[in-house]
């Protein structure tokens, strides 16, 4: 962190208050990965042919293996069984890499297209992040924030994460423009662990004081390329601005679209990636 005397005065109290989140705030872990004994048996040569099948790329330090199946993420038992009753057989590519990558505390950028399965490979692995985290209490920020650029994106996410929360304390809320505030303030104010948002809305309850992200740990930038398109970089970098995060990931829509400058944003706010093409 900065000295916070080298930043103007509205900026260094935004330094200030985040030293003091940091002394003051639970820690938390974020590697939660154990490699299944399935994958500590492949050799290099099995990981690399599966990973030409399912037509994955990856660059980075020290990647972890590729998973074959769901059972190797070791999964809480209520989330596979959803999967298995939604009657998913094996993960995608973006799932294979990114479970592993997101399990161990990682920081990536994963590029997949609509319908590859990019929402579990975020969103599973933010399950088992919350459940080692400490309970939230009354007025407490979530612990996993998505970003996401509209909408109607937003609305998906938050079906999704309800979708696999609900047999657990793990409770999730969309906040969005266009809808009344009420009910977004109110299920922020009893706490939500998943803050499923578009930047415009969640600035506004920021700025009013409804929420905080001082207790976000697990930050997801979904579809940041369209984001950045349409114009949000300037709001992304004040919520993160925010955040003592200590995890992110971003996903683009399109192979390679943004890459660069995603690239060069995520420099300042990730300390190192690995990048996923899937």
């Amino acid at each position: 962190m900065r000295g916070c005397s080298s930043y103007g005065d509205r900026d260094r109290d935004q330094c200030c208050l985040m030293y003091l989140a940091e002394c003051l705030l639970p820690k938390f872990e974020k590697n939660f990965y154990n490699e299944h004994p399935e994958l500590q048996r492949m050799t290099q040569y099995d990981i690399d042919e599966f990973r030409r099948k399912k037509e994955i790329t990856v660059s980075g330090t020290g990647c972890p293996r590729a998973m074959t199946s769901f059972h190797q993420a070791q999964f809480p038992q209520y989330v596979m069984d959803v999967l298995l009753s939604q009657d998913f057989k094996e993960p995608t590519s973006i799932q294979s890499q990114g479970f592993p990558l997101a399990l161990s505390g990682r920081d990536m950028v994963g590029i997949a297209q609509t319908g590859s399965g990019k929402t579990l490979a975020y969103l599973l692995p933010a399950i088992v992040h919350i459940n080692h985290q400490p309970y939230l209490e009354r007025g407490d920020g979530s612990i996993c924030l998505v970003l996401a650029p509209t909408r109607e994106l937003a609305q998906q996410v938050q079906q999704v994460a309800h979708d696999y929360g609900k047999t657990s304390r793990i409770k999730s809320t969309c906040v969005y423009g266009g809808a009344p505030k009420g009910p977004q303030i109110r299920d922020l104010e009893r706490g939500t662990e998943i803050c499923i948002a578009t930047p415009g809305r969640l600035i506004d309850f920021l700025e009013a004081g409804k929420t905080n992200l001082l207790r976000c740990t697990y930050l997801v930038l979904d579809e940041a390329d369209r984001m950045l398109d349409m114009g949000f970089e300037p709001q992304i970098r004040k919520i993160v601005d925010q955040i003592r995060v200590s995890q992110a990931h971003a996903i683009l829509s399109k192979p390679h679209t943004h890459l660069l400058e995603l690239g060069n944003y995520y420099d300042c706010v990730i300390h190192s990636h690995s990048w996923i093409v899937g």
